[in-house]
């Protein structure tokens, strides 16, 4: 078995070994047509028997990741630890919930009947086959502090419900307050070549000097540094990067061609542009763990095999340039939702 490289998870979750690059799951529920369980089920245990004694997969899912924001995710994991009790220990699960009851799209309410609710609904779905190990609401709800968010999701792990807090998408100074209050063991944000903001700058350095670990998401830059969507109608109506700005023909045009340079680069290092990419997230310090998400066995193992990718400095130097000398147009998403991001 090849060497899989690991990370500390921070918080009160240090003790815990994981695998340096994550699995995220979103994705095979959040299509127009989910994938099967066969597969969804072989893709999920590569990735965990890829991995020595001792060290833990995490899979990061979403009490609301369906086209319809329904719990399926959750429900696709309640039947894999149905059907593989023995993984349940192998894996670190890591779910993001506080979305709003009874509508068809996320909406995000962070008040404490809410965070109560949503981890139950979570805890009821996966119905006791496997232990909610971290919960973290999918945003900051501006109505309400995250001393306030924080306080009552400490009250839920005195009660038991999961062992360990997360947050996600949150500013520095958000990032900071939140851990004063009870200690934060992973905080969720984008983070890639082309989505490398200061206040993305900001928060690593935060994470770092509190010792929580950076789940490190669309470390691909949603598949636009692959360089397999070269033109808008490469995207499936129902895909939803159909909705976000970089993908949208006048700025793709123009983003393929970072694409090609990040391709460029991995060829002369003899890797994929996602292992390239993957791996310098992961340089970006010892508790960042890229969080890339996998639909299938041979994509998993290749993300995992990212986290051994070691850049020079040279090849640091030249993704920075490259992104710095050509600029990606768009936002992460589009006007209504960037405008909500780092609360």
């Amino acid at each position: 078995m090849s060497t899989v490289a690991t990370a500390q998870l921070g918080g009160t979750a240090s003790h815990v070994t994981v695998a340096k690059v994550s699995h995220g799951l979103m994705m095979m529920t959040w299509r127009a047509v989910p994938i099967s369980d066969e597969e969804a089920f072989e893709t999920i245990k590569a990735g965990i028997d890829a991995l020595p004694s001792g060290v833990k997969m995490s899979l990061n899912s979403g009490a609301f990741y369906a086209n319809d924001a329904s719990t399926a995710n959750l429900e696709m994991l309640s039947r894999f630890y149905t059907k593989y009790p023995e993984y349940a220990e192998r894996t670190f699960l890591s779910v993001k919930g506080a979305n709003r009851p009874g509508v068809t799209e996320f909406q995000v309410d962070c008040s404490p009947e809410n965070l109560r609710r949503s981890v139950d609904e979570v805890l009821h779905v996966l119905g006791g086959t496997k232990k909610l190990d971290l919960f973290q609401p999918a945003r900051i709800d501006p109505k309400y502090s995250v001393e306030e968010i924080v306080g009552t999701l400490a009250q839920l792990v005195r009660e038991g419900k999961f062992d360990h807090i997360g947050l996600s998408e949150c500013a520095a100074h958000t990032l900071r307050r939140g851990n004063a209050v009870y200690p934060v063991s992973v905080v969720e944000i984008e983070v890639s070549p082309t989505s490398f903001e200061d206040e993305t700058k900001r928060v690593l350095a935060t994470a770092e000097e509190l010792g929580i670990a950076v789940a490190g998401y669309s470390p691909l830059g949603r598949g636009l540094l692959l360089g397999t969507i070269t033109k808008f109608a490469d995207l499936h109506p129902n895909d939803m990067r159909v909705k976000y700005t970089r993908f949208q023909e006048e700025n793709l045009s123009h983003n393929v061609v970072i694409a090609r340079a990040i391709a460029k680069i991995a060829a002369r290092k003899g890797c994929s542009a996602a292992q390239l990419c993957i791996g310098w997230v992961g340089s970006l310090g010892e508790k960042v763990i890229p969080l890339p998400g996998a639909s299938s066995k041979s994509r998993v193992l290749e993300n995992l095999a990212g986290g051994n990718v070691v850049l020079t400095d040279e090849e640091k130097e030249e993704i920075t340039r490259i992104v710095n000398e050509h600029p990606v147009k768009g936002g992460r998403y589009g006007a209504t939702i960037d405008v909500a991001l780092w609360g």
